[in-house]
């Protein structure tokens, strides 16, 4: 099939609404990567596309910002990058996949599933809940307008592709952000 799957292009907004509405496009694409009966490939492509510009646009520009704010400590923004990586590895899992029909990719699916699933909750009730409180709206939007500029520029570079992701992976691994046992 190859359809084109939308993964937004916002230009600008309030960095909490655009990050919590690529939570939601990330559970979308979910499920369409579980639903057999979908372009399987197609959003596999998107989701890893959205996935990666996503994390690297909040380690570059969000979560310094809310250090340097006091808005979140260095330990929660720690463990949004390490969850970050931890879903790049399971989006790894994916990617590699060669068939998208099969039980082995279903299973990857799942685990993925769970990995996103478990970090937007944990970013939503731990970074951004704060973010709310400690910045102001001009301070959101102006965050908002450095993160899409990113994350789009991320996508523009192809940024969810297998040789993208496999580097992600490696340097995560190099920086401990991984565990060498998976």
């Amino acid at each position: 099939m190859n359809d084109v799957v939308d993964v937004h292009r916002p230009v600008s907004g309030d960095v909490i609404d655009l990050i919590l509405d690529d939570h939601r496009l990330f559970e979308e694409l979910l499920r369409n990567l579980r639903d057999a009966s979908s372009d399987r490939e197609s959003v596999r492509d998107a989701l890893a596309a959205v996935l990666v510009a996503h994390a690297e646009a909040e380690e570059k520009y969000v979560y310094p910002k809310l250090r340097k704010r006091s808005a979140v400590g260095t330990h929660e923004a720690e463990h949004g990058e390490e969850e970050h990586a931890e879903g790049h590895e399971a989006l790894l899992k994916v990617l590699e996949l060669k068939g998208t029909n099969t039980k082995a990719f279903d299973d990857a699916v799942e685990e993925l599933s769970g990995t996103i699933n478990h970090h937007l909750a944990e970013e939503e009730l731990t970074i951004l809940n704060p973010a709310r409180e400690e910045l102001g709206e001009r301070a959101r939007k102006d965050l908002g307008e450095a993160f899409l500029e990113e994350r789009n520029r991320q996508i523009d570079s192809d940024c969810g592709a297998l040789a993208n992701v496999r580097k992600l992976v490696a340097r995560s691994r190099k920086e401990g952000k991984l565990d060498e046992d998976k």
